[in-house]
């Protein structure tokens, strides 16, 4: 009688989604996912699909990740589904460099995030 080996990092009407080295700095990604936050899944996606931001493309496909996770993982209904909580965290950073003038060195930093998308179901009012 052993215990559940991994057991949920979430509640029961919730399901997880992470893009991982995404390159785009933390701060642009946070714009995009304060775009997403709370709505309704459907309303989410068709904002993501027609934004004009380079990164909405790897937060929609990461959106989608969740929802079917939600779906076929959690069994969780896609129609009662709202995007509860997106946060962005930083991950590693490339360091280049451009050569100035009088010796020097220009140090030029190309930052990596990561993002979390969890949706949760919710049962609609009448």
């Amino acid at each position: 009688m052993s215990t559940e080996k991994n057991p949920r990092r979430v509640a029961d009407n919730e399901a997880l989604a992470k893009a991982r080295m995404l390159r785009i700095s933390p701060q642009k990604l946070n714009l995009v996912a304060a775009m997403i936050r709370g709505k309704k899944v459907e309303k989410a996606l068709s904002d993501l699909t027609f934004s004009k931001k380079r990164i909405a493309v790897d937060v929609k496909k990461c959106l989608q990740s969740a929802i079917a996770n939600a779906e076929n993982n959690h069994n969780l209904d896609v129609d009662e589904l709202i995007v509860a909580e997106a946060w962005v965290g930083k991950n590693m950073t490339m360091k280049r460099g451009r050569p100035r003038a009088r010796g020097r060195f220009g140090r030029i930093v190309k930052p990596f995030a990561e993002l979390t998308i969890k949706v949760r179901q919710v049962e609609e009012q009448a």
